[in-house]
């Protein structure tokens, strides 16, 4: 059992970060290497709840209270064993996630909550250390699956099945595997190294991967590190004759826009778009970003955590200036008594990015972009806004005469998804999409067209890693089922289901 008396004898110290001045000029992870004997300290933290909410705020239901018990005794190998048994990729939760599971820690009632997060990330960068071996697969069962999208959704799912027994083909329209984890998430964040180590995991289990494959005529569009030509295209009725089972996994890529006016002058651009750019210089698929910040005054619109990522990259660019605008107010730096445990916290969070620089400024809507005078952007003008109740709901009003103009050579929107790429795949397939934009699934994961299931981002919408990893789990157990009439995978999640935070 943990420590009965940890959490009373250790207060809350999580890692950190290399100096700013010395990570602004690489692209390596923010965080220094967290010492043995804090992690033991933290990780006794642990209160052993009799009922550990942290189960229910985790989609995946990590088994937090054992493996935190197993660190703090110093047994690696077990822990590393009860953390895989729920989570594929702990080694991208641990570094991704927004941890839901510490918002619902019973410690967190009275005191800061267990840092469960890095312990997790300790765990899995232990086991990559000591090497990934392959699991031993179920028999072959003679069904193919076919996995469209290489996200942590479809790469869940694609070792869920493996595992399972069936053949499996990933397929990405990139050059390398990854989707969102390669080209979407900055090297400072997620050491790409990281990703190419599970992949060889996968491979060692028998996993195929097909990369620079486009699923559906109209899917090339603007592929990560190929040109078009480099591309292959395969139709989705080829996909559907010589496969079994489809499984969807080709994330939430429709971006948001701003429709205000002057959003078609040069330097405004999607955040995604400007994001893949450095990622693949970091790839080194290219020797220059096709947009860079260097020298730049920048506006980021949106403060989300794609936000962030753009504030870390176009600090590590060398720009003039930044500024992050956010349409909501600023949240209160703690819990406020309508936002009581065991729900999400809604307080103000900040990246290591914003400890690099720039200014954060809330409550702003954009109202317009304004030109240089050569069709070029300048700059843009926000109106303040306020949060009141109107007619039952809460909205967003403009405050009369108070606004700002900001100077801008560079705007890059951070604004969310609007669902998976009608072209392509979905389209081809004919698969019927929600009031959201996203693919319809049922209580299988199965789309309306037969033998073709989705997950992720696609059916769910844009959300968080561990998410996407336990749709891609839950969806294998579905198709698995599907294929042989019963299986043995795991399943956490069910279509919809919401987890505490």
């Amino acid at each position: 059992m943990a420590d009965p008396r940890g959490f009373l004898r250790y207060h809350r110290e999580g890692p950190t970060r290399r100096p700013v001045a010395e990570r602004v000029r690489d692209w390596r992870e923010v965080y220094v290497e967290f010492p043995r004997p804090k992690l033991l300290a933290q990780a006794s933290r642990c209160m052993d709840c009799g009922i550990p909410f942290c189960h229910e705020g985790c989609p995946l239901g990590n088994l937090i209270p054992e493996w935190n018990d197993l660190v703090r005794r110093e047994h690696f190998a077990e822990a590393a064993d009860r953390l895989h048994a729920t989570n594929n990729f702990p080694e991208f939760t641990g570094r991704l996630c927004p941890a839901p599971c510490e918002g619902s820690c019973v410690l967190g009632i009275s005191d800061e909550p267990v840092l469960i997060k890095q312990v997790e990330l300790e765990i899995a960068e232990w086991a990559g250390s000591a090497g990934l071996a392959p699991v031993p697969c179920a028999p072959p069962t003679g069904r193919k699956v076919a996995v469209v999208g290489s996200g942590p959704a479809g790469l869940a799912a694609a070792q869920q099945l493996t595992r399972a027994g069936h053949e499996v083909v990933v397929f990405e329209r990139a050059e390398k595997i990854g989707g969102l984890l390669r080209y979407g998430v900055p090297e400072f964040k997620l050491e790409k190294s990281v990703i190419d180590r599970r992949l060889a995991q996968m491979s060692a289990e028998g996993t195929v991967f097909r990369t620079r494959v486009a699923v559906g005529a109209a899917a090339v569009g603007e592929v990560p590190g190929a040109s078009a030509p480099d591309v292959e295209v395969i139709s989705a009725e080829q996909l559907r004759g010589e496969f079994d089972a489809i499984v969807l996994a080709v994330g939430s890529t429709r971006p948001r826009d701003l429709p205000v006016p002057g959003r078609e002058l040069a330097g405004v651009h999607f955040a995604m778009e400007y994001l893949r750019g450095a990622n693949l210089v970091c790839e080194r698929a290219l020797e220059v970003p096709p947009i860079t910040a260097a020298g730049k005054a920048v506006v980021i619109i949106g403060g989300g955590d794609t936000g962030a990522d753009c504030l870390g990259t176009v600090h590590r660019q060398g720009a003039r200036e930044v500024h992050q605008l956010e349409i909501l107010p600023e949240p209160p730096s703690t819990r406020s008594p309508e936002n009581p445990w065991p729900t999400w916290p809604v307080i103000l969070r900040s990246a290591a990015a914003h400890e690099e620089g720039g200014g954060r400024r809330y409550a702003l809507s954009t109202s317009d972009l304004f030109d240089d005078g050569h069709g070029a952007v300048a700059g843009l003008r926000a109106q303040q806004v306020e949060s009141v109740v109107q007619d039952g709901r809460r909205v967003l009003r403009p405050v009369e005469g108070a606004g700002i103009e900001l100077q801008a050579d560079l705007v890059l929107l951070a604004l969310g998804f609007l669902g998976p790429e009608r072209e392509g795949v979905v389209g081809e397939l004919g698969c019927e999409l929600g009031e959201r934009g996203t693919v319809v699934v049922d209580g299988s994961y199965m789309t309306s067209v037969d033998s073709v299931f989705a997950c992720g981002d696609a059916a769910r919408g844009q959300s968080l890693v561990v998410w996407a990893i336990a749709e891609g789990r839950s969806a294998a157990a579905a198709v698995d089922r599907y294929l042989v009439g019963q299986s043995d995978l795991p399943a956490p999640l069910v279509p919809g289901a919401l987890a505490i935070s």
